[in-house]
């Protein structure tokens, strides 16, 4: 059976994240994709331009109306922008006794573009982290979450892995792309323990949307398997691929879209 699986994000005209990129990436991993917005941008890959949020309400309403007629298998969770369309996503995730939630706790765009109000950092740590299966920060959010200085060294990811999952999540993914040098080490932390996930940093400047293509990957991955560990190892491969290829695309002068279907 081809799982179904919501993304909750918000829009990019540009094609290479957002939205447009959770559709893509369920799609080239075997599933079904749904998609309620949140918010829709004025963005292409140099930058962030403008941003027109939609009300709580009418969120939830995209929401209510898809678990009315469809079987989601899985949720991702992408921007939220603020701290009143956070908690509609959390009452009504929280009604449907939706499973199998990815958070993508999406604050800053690729080119630096704040995408989150800092007072709804607080309403995404207390009402959104609990029903999350797995979080997907990268150091940066991860250091915004725990209100602490951002980690530059891969042996204190362990550590701030498990005092994310503290905060209520099942499983934390820390994506470690963000240190220096030749490796991009992921670490995955789980009730049973952590696990690293090795990978080679890819040069290249096309790395526009990876953070949400990884992160509808592993949702899609996890509706599949239900086993966090196989579906972080799929969901990172993917990514790997989709990076590589990225070069063979010719899409806009900045920060370049990953090839999806590479």
């Amino acid at each position: 059976m081809i799982p179904t699986v919501l993304s909750i994000a918000g829009s990019d005209p540009s094609g290479g994240a957002g939205i447009q990129a959770d559709i893509k990436a369920i799609s080239a991993n075997g599933g079904y994709a749904m998609a309620a917005l949140t918010a829709l941008t004025a963005q292409n890959t140099t930058g962030v331009f403008g941003v027109e949020l939609l009300s709580p309400d009418f969120v939830a309403q995209q929401i209510d109306v898809v678990f009315d007629d469809i079987r989601v298998d899985a949720v991702k969770i992408g921007m939220i922008a603020n701290a009143a369309i956070a908690t509609r996503v959390a009452e009504v995730l929280t009604r449907r006794d939706a499973r199998r939630i990815v958070l993508d706790p999406v604050m800053v765009a690729k080119g630096g573009d704040r995408l989150l109000d800092p007072e709804a950092v607080e309403t995404l740590r207390e009402r959104l982290l609990p029903l999350a299966a797995i979080l997907t920060p990268n150091l940066p959010e991860a250091a915004a979450l725990l209100n602490d200085t951002e980690i530059t060294h891969r042996e204190q990811m362990p550590g701030l892995a498990d005092r994310l999952r503290a905060l209520g999540p099942e499983a934390v993914l820390l994506k470690g792309g963000h240190l220096a040098g030749a490796d991009s080490p992921d670490y995955l932390a789980t009730a049973t323990g952590g696990v690293w996930l090795e990978g080679n940093r890819i040069p290249t400047r096309n790395t526009h949307g990876t953070g949400c293509t990884l992160s509808s990957t592993l949702a899609t991955q996890l509706a599949q398997t239900d086993d966090p560990v196989a579906a972080a190892r799929a969901a990172k491969a993917y990514v790997a691929r989709a990076i590589a290829g990225a070069d063979t695309l010719d899409v806009g002068s900045g920060h370049g879209p990953l090839h999806h279907f590479a």
